[in-house]
């Protein structure tokens, strides 16, 4: 099998990716959350079809958990991770809070991944993206979440996630992890839907539209240079 199209996965990184996947179970137990449902997601028959979550790749972590409290008793989801070990440890660490994964992105195996997203759709489940990943450029909204929402007529829900206390990690996006016993407000946005057979200007104006959603939720973005 071809280096790119490889999967990747070890029991190191399923090892520590459990092994996160509970520390992060364990952290935003102490956390004091505000949910704001402004779709009406907790309530399953606002949307008895599947859904797109889209976020930006640093404000994940407590987004499983969130999930989890607002709709995990009503509805499935899986979350697309890269083909790389790091892919493999996130996979692991949502499976902790019954989140599923597809592997691949739109740097490795992106065809496969676009396939199995839209079996997944067509089986009732969720999907949850971060747009910017995995590796960037941050808060940029790459083409392939729009793709999928116009292919597959899901609702796209933007999710924003606020922290009064956070770490931000030294990696491309400046991961944030909050910090114990600190407040983290969770808004699921009004849902979104992405028409079907857009031109090539009518595509770029969803992918900007989307694109300023998410980042009218981060408090940050006026530091990209």
């Amino acid at each position: 099998m071809p280096k790119s199209t490889e999967i990747r996965e070890s029991r190191k990184a399923t090892l520590i990716g459990k092994t996160a996947g509970w520390l992060m179970r364990m952290l935003c137990a102490t956390l004091r959350f505000e949910f704001v449902d402004r779709c009406g997601l907790g309530k399953k028959e606002n949307f008895p079809k599947p859904v797109i979550y889209c976020l930006w790749h640093n404000r994940i972590f407590t987004v499983p958990a969130a999930w989890k409290k607002v709709c995990g008793g009503h509805r499935k989801a899986v979350v697309l991770t890269s083909a790389s070990h790091d892919g493999a440890m996130l996979a692991r660490a949502v499976g902790v809070f019954g989140i599923g994964s597809v592997r691949g992105s739109s740097s490795r195996r992106g065809v496969a991944a676009l396939v199995a997203l839209r079996k997944a759709l067509r089986e009732g489940v969720d999907i949850c993206l971060t747009p910017d990943g995995p590796r960037g450029p941050r808060y940029v909204l790459q083409a392939g979440a729009v793709k999928l929402a116009e292919a597959s007529g899901a609702a796209m829900i933007p999710i924003h996630v606020e922290f009064s206390s956070a770490w931000k990690l030294k990696s491309w996006d400046r991961f944030h992890v909050p910090k114990p016993f600190s407040k983290v407000r969770v808004i699921f946005d009004e849902a979104l839907a992405v028409p079907e057979k857009l031109s090539e200007s009518e595509f770029e104006e969803w992918r900007l539209r989307i694109e300023s959603i998410l980042r009218a939720g981060v408090e940050d973005f006026t530091e990209e240079a």
